[in-house]
């Protein structure tokens, strides 16, 4: 299909638009809608939250009357079935909307073209594909749970320019500045879900939540802890009963001081072959069961070194302080020596930024780019 600049500036807009959404829509996935009318924006709308109105309801509500003969611009294929709010396509078709222009499929098995045929069938002038690969990235964890059961997994790491993580002893806090700090609250905030493991919540004892910027709720926290040894007044189980801790063990006596304090305690398989540590992929998929599209993972090495190993990283974040500890400091993955070049884990990076002192890398695994569907 062909597009002009101004369709694709008109598609920016609503991809900009979604983005106001981000952290907020979970689980729907961030979607922004815009309304042209003779050349003019007469109409714009974003999903802030689910269970509230959808982008194109709250456009066409703002466009009225010169919803009829515009072009609808949005990043997502409008929704054809009933969930927490009406199908948009018929509100759509009522409005008179002559043709819609979206960036990518829905690829929720209940739309997945779905709502295209509804509206090519009520006499719309549908096409997509404008914008789509950015409209993909944004909506990456959505994308993955749809089309693989499981969130988007993203790990973050603190190291210095040597990639170390901490000192011999454990020393960590904090390899990198006040900005960077602040950028991974941001960060956390985007996301349902973080992730740690038990070893750092007992060498840390981190609260795991978004403090340091502003946010109108806060992600889910869960804790791998294999054998249940989390101490029931960690910081992370916390008093809002926001907290998910998934184990091997069976151990009751444990389990009913922690559900006491509010904690939900969910039993997985353990990996034989991974050391005896909880199967992460039964980990993932229990997340997504639980309707989250990406998870952050904040943890030390041993974990981020398994995740890597079973290919479940999707993207990496890594604030690199320009320092170094050298010598026999913690590594960022404690992972089995790769003996040959072709065989190491492979990245591609996204963008790289100044943060502050600091710098921010973020690098995207090519098979997880390829499940949403999108380049680097």
């Amino acid at each position: 299909m062909t597009f002009s600049s101004a369709d694709e500036n008109y598609m920016a807009s609503a991809i900009d638009l979604s983005r106001l959404g981000e952290g907020d829509t979970h689980p729907n996935p961030c979607v922004g809608c815009v309304v042209v009318h003779e050349g003019k924006i007469v109409g714009e709308g974003y999903h802030s939250r689910a269970g509230e109105a959808h982008a194109e309801i709250l456009a066409l509500a703002q466009a009225a009357d010169k919803a009829r003969g515009a072009t609808m611009y949005i990043n997502l294929e409008p929704c054809c079935h009933q969930g927490r709010t009406p199908p948009c396509t018929d509100t759509i078709a009522r409005a008179g909307i002559e043709r819609v222009v979206c960036a990518m499929e829905d690829p929720n098995p209940m739309v997945s073209g779905g709502g295209f045929d509804v509206l090519r069938t009520a006499g719309v002038d549908v096409e997509f594909g404008l914008l789509e690969s950015e409209a993909r990235w944004l909506n990456r964890g959505f994308i993955t749970r749809m089309l693989s059961g499981r969130p988007w997994v993203a790990l973050k790491i603190g190291a210095t320019l040597d990639g170390r993580t901490a000192t011999e002893s454990g020393e960590s806090q904090w390899i990198t500045g006040l900005e960077a700090r602040e950028d991974v609250h941001k960060q956390r905030a985007r996301y349902s879900a973080i992730m740690t493991g038990s070893g750092t919540v007992a060498a840390d004892d981190p609260q795991m939540t978004v403090r340091l910027v502003a946010t109108e709720k806060q992600p889910l926290r869960v804790v791998l802890d294999t054998n249940l040894r989390i101490a029931s007044d960690a910081q992370i189980i916390g008093d809002d009963g926001n907290i998910l801790i998934l184990t091997g063990s069976e151990d009751d006596k444990k389990r009913v001081v922690l559900e006491a304090k509010g904690a939900e305690i969910v039993s997985l398989p353990i990996d034989t072959n991974n050391g005896g540590g909880i199967d992460l992929q039964s980990v993932l998929e229990e997340l997504g069961l639980r309707d989250h599209n990406d998870v952050f993972v904040e943890c030390g090495g041993k974990l981020a070194g398994s995740l890597l190993e079973h290919g479940l990283v999707d993207e990496l974040l890594v604030y690199y302080a320009p320092s170094v500890l050298g010598g026999s400091a913690r590594g960022m993955f404690d992972t089995q020596t790769v003996e040959k070049l072709i065989d190491r884990p492979q990245f591609r990076f996204h963008d790289v930024i100044q943060i502050g002192d600091d710098v921010r890398a973020r690098a995207v695994y090519p098979p997880s780019m390829e499940i949403i569907g999108c380049g680097v």
